[in-house]
This record gives structure tokens, C-alpha cells and sequence, in this order.
């Protein structure tokens, strides 16, 4: 394989990415292009992501790869968060800001839907998780509220097809990201029309789906004359962000978890076809689309969202943290002094996160952390006990030993959480890579220029190409005393 270039974008709720790929055939080399902020804008009392902006930094990111002499790529691939789409009008016009995941629009959207379809009949279909913010229930809330946008669009894009469609002019929806919505049929891959029909839902405005490692579209042309690249194709890559971290995963066995850790955590499992069934509706597990024709069978909770809140309130009241000052911090406050669920309803978009978690330990009669090492030190400590919950119920649904867990993206450089979830599962831990939502980007994009000849030697060469660090467990006792004791709280 002679050195092949890919462009990937990773655009994330926090921030955004270009990243340069070169492919040889020993390694993967990396070069971050352009970096810039996503912040969510508060407009009307309504939480909307700025496309105009989003798309601009797009933009930047090919110029600023041109100028620094690298104009032409066998690829451009795009992957964002999920669930949150755009809708197009008439004349491709985008009609306003896609409103964001984290919006109040869809509380009580759930309660609403089961009343209009039994919630087993929709998980029947979908194999996906239950929560407030699916594209579901974003799309009920735009039917209840009778909004005007209904009545003017023809096409509903997930975040990474709006893009995808501004770059190359083309349509589609991508299979990983569209299962996130909760409007896919599992076992079909086609947008179940039951759903549709009985949410009175429009089927109309979504777009044909297409799998991951599909050319759409050339980069349209005005594009490419002001950001001075070369033609070049758009291809779907994974779409859904944590699908394309997932096949990064450098694993060398068959019998691993995936721990993708970030502002969320998805744990789970690579499986050939969809687990649903009571089982999985009660412990509420997800089918989400991979590569290569794989599910990912996984549970989505609260990550580092916590920590980077806390982070935040401090930060406003003049006290900022490095990430070195945190470890020690929370290395040397008092273990388990006060665990938390993560997914407490409370932790979703507090105000006040300190504030939030004080409250909770008040309500769960625990102590209330004091310093800034006990709120760390909490987080951590419950983040890895929930995630030995979740590697728990997995195991009673799957007959799949998990030998090791997988730790990729941002997250996988928390060393201390990283032992903290060694420990409290019991499974040796391998952390790496960073970047995995854009390495496994420029992976399916090689292997749709025939650069790889699949995701098992895509894998491989990850695995050589960059560091890793392995965790073995530790405290073995204390930590499943503590899991024993607080596991109630996770139910």
C-alpha cells in the first residue's frame, strides 16, 4: 500500500476536529489540521447548534489542510454525535438551527409517545435504549407542538448527513447514525413505518439510507475553488461518532468490550445480530449500527460530562484545574466516600453541577463531598462502578466472554479512571487510541479505496501505530464490597 491520505472531521458537542490521516502500509500517522469550539447556543429558551457556524470551521479545516500543502485526499468523511438532525426546504434551504440533544422540548415526549404506541411494541422494532432526547421523540415534539417546519420541509439530515449534504449536495441518511434515532427498524435497516404511522410521524422527509463506506458525492465544485483542495470524494465513513471509535478498537482477540469515553460513555459489545428481547428492553440496551455488518450492543451513561462541568463551575469562580492538578486531587481524597448515579435525571444539564451532586449524596443520606478531590474522586469512582454494572448485565444477556475492555478516545488518558474501571470490573483494561473516532473515520475510508483490505487489518494497523497502556485490576475485595453494597442505586 503506497501512502494514502484521508481527510476525517470529528465534530463532538464540546469541540471539532480536522484531522489528516496518512496511511502506509506499516502505520497511521495523524495530523491534527484545525481545531475549533462548538458551543450550543440559547436562543428563545431553546438549546440550538449554530450550522452556519459548524460549517464555516468545515470549511476552515480544507483550507487550512490546502495551505499547509496538502490539497488532495482519496476521501472526506464526516461523524458527529447522534440522534439531533436539520431539516431542508424547498430549494436545498436549511430551515434554521437544528435544536440540540440537550434541549427542553422533549420532556414529557416519552410519556407521550406510549400513549400513541405501546413502549415494548417500539423496542420490538428498534433494539434501541430509551432516552428523552432520541431523535424520536425530537420529532414528536415537532408534531405536537404543530411546528411550522413540518410544513415546509422535504428533507430530515442527522447532524453528519446535513454536512455531508453541504459538501457534495447529495441526501442520505448513513446507517450507524440513523439507528441512533430510534426510528430504524433493527433487523431490516429501513425506517419502520409502524412507528411512523402510529406516532403520526412524517416518513416523508427522511432520507434513503446508505451503509457506512458509501461515496456519496464529489466535493462540490465552489466548495473546492474557495478552500483550494482538489476534487476529491465525500465518503460515509462510521457517521455516528462512537460506531467509528468502535472500529478503531485495536482489539487482537474476539472476546472484548468497548469502553468509547468521552462527554458520554458507551460500553458494550461487537455482535453479528441484534440481542432483543425482555431482557434487554428492562436493563434498556442498545442496537446500534457498526462496520463490517456488526451491531453494537451497548448501554450509553453519563461520562466525563460530570467532570467537565464541575470543571466549568469552578472555572467561572476563578479557581481553573489543570488535568495533572485533578489526579492528584482526587488521588489523595478519601475512596468512596460518596458514590453517585450518574444518570440521575439531576446530572443531565444542571445549572450548578457541585451543586447537583451535593444534593444528590444529601438525598441519598451519604456525606457530602467538601473538596474539589471529593467530587472528583466521586465521579471517577462511580463512573467505573456503573460500568461494572453494565459489563454485568451484558454478561447475562451474551454468552460472549469479555476478556478485556477496550478504552478509546479522550477519555482513555484518564489513567485513574482507567485503573478505577479495571478494578471495579475485574477485566484487565487496554487504553488507546485518542483520536479513535477519527482513526476508525480514516479506516473506513481506506478500506473504500481499497487501501485495507478490512477492518481486521485496519484494526492491526492500529495497533501499531499507536501507544497503548494496559491496566490490570487491583483491590479486588474492597472494590466488590463497595459494588455489593450501592449496586440498588444503579437499578
Amino acid at each position: 500500500m503506497s501512502k494514502a491520505k484521508f481527510l476525517a472531521f470529528d465534530f463532538g458537542a464540546e469541540s471539532g476536529r480536522a484531522i489528516l490521516g496518512i496511511l502506509d502500509s506499516k502505520k497511521i500517522k495523524l495530523e491534527e489540521i484545525h481545531r475549533f469550539s462548538n458551543l450550543q447556543l440559547n436562543i428563545s429558551g431553546h438549546i440550538q447548534w449554530d450550522i452556519s457556524y459548524l460549517f464555516n470551521e468545515l470549511k476552515k479545516g480544507l483550507t487550512s489542510a490546502a495551505a499547509k500543502g496538502h490539497k488532495e485526499f482519496l476521501g472526506i468523511g464526516i461523524n458527529t454525535w447522534g440522534v439531533d438532525f436539520g431539516l431542508v426546504g424547498r430549494d436545498n434551504q436549511i430551515l434554521g438551527n437544528p435544536y440540540a440533544y440537550r434541549d427542553s422540548r422533549t420532556e414529557g415526549m416519552i410519556n407521550k409517545a406510549f400513549k400513541l404506541m405501546p413502549k415494548e411494541d417500539i423496542y420490538s422494532y428498534t433494539g434501541i435504549q430509551f432516552m428523552p432526547f432520541n431523535s424520536i421523540f425530537q420529532l414528536l415534539s415537532l408534531v405536537e407542538s404543530q411546528s411550522p417546519l413540518l410544513d415546509v420541509s422535504e428533507t430530515l439530515l442527522f447532524m453528519p448527513d446535513l454536512f455531508n449534504f453541504l459538501l457534495s449536495g447529495q441526501k442520505y441518511s448513513e446507517y450507524t447514525i440513523a439507528s441512533t434515532s430510534q426510528l430504524l427498524n433493527a433487523e431490516k435497516v429501513g425506517w419502520e413505518k409502524e412507528i411512523f404511522n402510529k406516532l403520526h410521524l412524517p416518513i416523508n422527509i427522511m432520507a434513503p439510507v446508505i451503509q457506512p463506506g458509501t461515496v456519496i458525492g464529489q466535493l462540490l465544485p465552489d466548495i473546492a475553488r474557495e478552500t483550494g483542495v482538489k476534487p476529491v470524494d465525500v465518503i460515509a465513513p462510521a457517521c455516528h461518532d462512537t460506531a467509528s471509535a468502535v472500529a478503531s478498537v485495536p482489539a487482537q482477540s474476539v472476546n472484548w468490550a468497548y469502553l468509547s469515553s468521552g462527554t458520554w460513555s458507551l460500553l458494550g459489545i461487537e455482535v453479528d445480530e441484534p440481542i432483543i428481547n425482555e431482557k434487554s428492553l428492562k436493563y434498556n440496551f442498545t442496537n446500534e449500527g457498526g462496520v463490517n455488518g456488526k451491531i453494537r450492543f451497548l448501554r450509553n451513561t453519563m461520562g466525563l460530562w460530570l467532570l467537565q462541568r464541575c470543571l466549568k463551575s469552578w472555572e467561572q469562580n476563578g479557581e481553573p484545574l489543570s488535568y495533572k492538578k485533578l489526579k492528584n486531587l482526587a488521588t489523595g481524597a478519601m475512596a468512596f466516600k460518596n458514590i453517585i448515579n450518574v444518570d440521575d435525571q439531576m446530572f443531565l444539564n444542571p445549572p450548578d453541577m457541585p451543586e447537583a451532586i451535593i444534593k444528590f449524596c444529601k438525598k441519598t443520606n451519604q456525606p457530602v463531598p467538601e473538596k474539589k478531590g471529593d467530587f472528583i474522586r466521586c465521579i471517577f469512582e462511580s463512573l467505573a462502578l456503573k460500568y461494572r454494572f453494565i459489563i454485568d448485565r451484558i454478561k447475562s444477556m451474551s454468552t460472549k466472554p469479555i476478556e478485556t475492555i477496550h478504552i478509546v478516545g479522550g477519555g482513555s488518558q484518564n489513567e485513574l479512571l482507567n485503573q478505577f474501571s479495571a478494578n471495579a470490573t475485574g477485566i484487565p483494561v487496554i487504553a488507546g487510541p485518542v483520536e479513535a473516532t477519527a482513526v476508525g473515520n480514516i479506516l473506513v475510508q481506506a478500506i473504500t479505496k481499497k487501501e485495507l483490505n478490512g477492518i481486521k487489518e485496519g484494526r492491526e494497523l492500529v495497533a501499531r501505530s499507536f501507544p497503548l497502556k494496559y491496566y490490570e485490576p487491583e483491590n479486588q475485595d474492597e472494590w466488590n464490597k463497595v459494588y455489593e453494597k450501592i449496586k440498588t442505586m444503579f437499578y
